[in-house]
């Protein structure tokens, strides 16, 4: 493998997940992005993280970006000699905005755009399905490779070939353009939630009615996202899985009840404990929701954001040095080299338990673009 002589640096945008009714299936980006600057170095590990998370800087080998990394190198053929990373985060973790999704996917980008022909070693097809292999579902990354809204399946083999342009492996992802003038607001937790007790709050199974209005509902939900702002209210209700939740998170169900009651298109944002509000011109705005936030008397930290429309990329940054370590910022130091042999795959190296930090850049030709 011949590896860059020039740092990349890599932009991802954080994520929402379900959107309400579109359980495990939506997914929406959004304008808060992690970055990563990488080198490939002559030995070892050096990892540096700034802003949220940084004590994860102390995981060094097990940190999510560098486990994407290395999964990705095995991907392609083998691991570089050394790696650098300067990780800069802004996406808050464990709050429902897509971390780890934004961490994987800046790994992945990075260790890509590191390797000569990297494109081709690890083609856009094979990076969406590691990506959704280390994250565990495809909804995050999904948005947060492509930006804009997007659906995500597993392709069923028994019934048949859907569209290859649409199809990337066993996976299924669509990009849509939701509206211009659709916005969103994040009112992001006090505390976080971990995905796997959220998870765990769910039933074995549901009443047949609720998953049918759940299917009209999510349908009617992309409806309104793309074309009929209208819609909105009535399409993010939810029957699958927040009021399940509700126990695991009482101050954010508590939060959208309120929303709701108040006309504001409201969800639990992935597997919480944020709270996504959806606006468009003619509806309660920004105001409405910080208002409402206040009168809950928890410090819900709310945020306007634009919709991403980008999804995450990368670009060389020819001239750029490896990050100083000795800047009083956290940071890991390894020494020797990396921790796979050339050749070897490091897929088996499952991620979802992994602490996470960093992603993404400008436009490079994925297919979702």
């Amino acid at each position: 493998m011949i590896w860059s002589e020039h740092p990349v640096r890599v932009r991802a945008p954080a994520t929402s997940a379900n959107l309400g009714p579109g359980y495990d299936a939506l997914g929406l980006a959004l304008g808060l992005h992690d970055e990563v600057q990488a080198w490939v170095t002559g030995d070892g590990l050096s990892l540096t993280v700034s802003g949220e998370g940084d004590e994860t800087a102390e995981a060094g080998e097990r940190h999510l970006v560098v486990t994407a990394m290395r999964a990705a190198f095995g991907a392609m053929g083998g691991q570089p000699p050394g790696i650098a990373l300067r990780c800069v985060n802004v996406i808050p973790h464990g709050r429902g905005l897509g971390s780890s999704a934004a961490a994987v996917v800046s790994g992945i980008l990075a260790a890509r755009g590191l390797v000569a022909g990297g494109a081709d070693l690890l083609p856009d097809a094979d990076v969406l399905a590691l990506a959704a292999d280390l994250e565990g579902h495809p909804d995050n990354v999904a948005a947060c490779l492509a930006g804009g809204l997007t659906v995500a399946w597993r392709r069923d083999m028994a019934g048949g070939l859907p569209d290859a342009d649409v199809v990337r492996g066993d996976l299924g992802v669509l990009r849509l353009e939701v509206l211009d003038s659709l916005s969103a607001v994040v009112c992001v937790a006090p505390t976080a939630v971990a995905t796997r007790d959220a998870r765990r709050a769910l039933p074995e199974s549901v009443p047949h009615a609720d998953a049918a209005a759940n299917a009209a509902r999510s349908a009617l939900l992309v409806a309104g996202l793309t074309s009929d702002p209208a819609v909105l209210f009535d399409a993010t209700e939810d029957f699958l899985h927040q009021r399940y939740r509700a126990p695991v998170m009482p101050a954010s169900a508590d939060l959208l009840g309120r929303l709701r009651r108040a006309g504001v298109p409201a969800v639990v944002s992935g597997a919480g404990p944020s709270i996504l509000a959806m606006t468009v011109a003619g509806q309660p705005g920004p105001e409405v929701v910080d208002s409402i936030a206040c009168e809950t008397g928890i410090s819900w930290h709310v945020i306007p954001l634009d919709v991403d429309r980008q999804g995450a990329a990368i670009q060389p940054e020819p001239g750029a040095q490896p990050p100083d370590t000795r800047q009083g910022r956290p940071s890991y130091k390894a020494p020797g080299p990396g921790i796979h042999a050339a050749g070897t795959s490091p897929q088996s190296r499952v991620a979802r338990s992994a602490t996470h930090g960093p992603p993404s850049g400008e436009c490079h030709g994925l297919l979702w673009c």
